[in-house]
């Protein structure tokens, strides 16, 4: 018996490694007009700024062994998402404050200490957040 809960956690671990791993290849990046996030399957999702019409965060019950904290960039013809931790990910906070009057950070707050599928939107277009 001792040895399955040893060969379970060692998998397990080395789940929770490999998703770390995922988060930190998923590289996002921004410039005046758009924001860019590159996966490691090399795929690019991208929005303009200018289209962004609801940030959210969605989180799961997966954690810590996979990744469940998830960003949303909504527009209406366009999505882009990327895991918290994705490489960039901490400079994208501040601009998030800086270009979205209303810009909820309570709503971050609370997200982080989610440990359930939940959405919370953060800024929307035209209404509260």
């Amino acid at each position: 018996m001792f040895k399955t809960l040893t060969t379970w956690w060692k998998n397990r671990q080395q789940a929770r490694r490999e998703a770390l791993m995922f988060e930190r290849q998923v590289v996002v990046s921004f410039d005046d007009t758009s924001l860019s996030a590159t996966l490691p399957s090399g795929e690019v999702q991208s929005i303009a700024w200018a289209d962004v019409d609801c940030i959210a965060i969605e989180t799961n019950d997966s954690g810590p062994w996979d990744s469940d904290v998830w960003w949303l960039l909504e527009g209406a013809a366009t999505r882009v998402t990327y895991p918290q931790g994705a490489t960039g990910d901490s400079e994208m906070l501040d601009q998030f404050s800086d270009r979205f009057p209303g810009f909820n950070d309570a709503a971050v707050i609370e997200a982080m200490g989610s440990t359930s599928n939940a959405r919370f939107v953060c800024w929307q277009r035209g209404g509260e957040a």
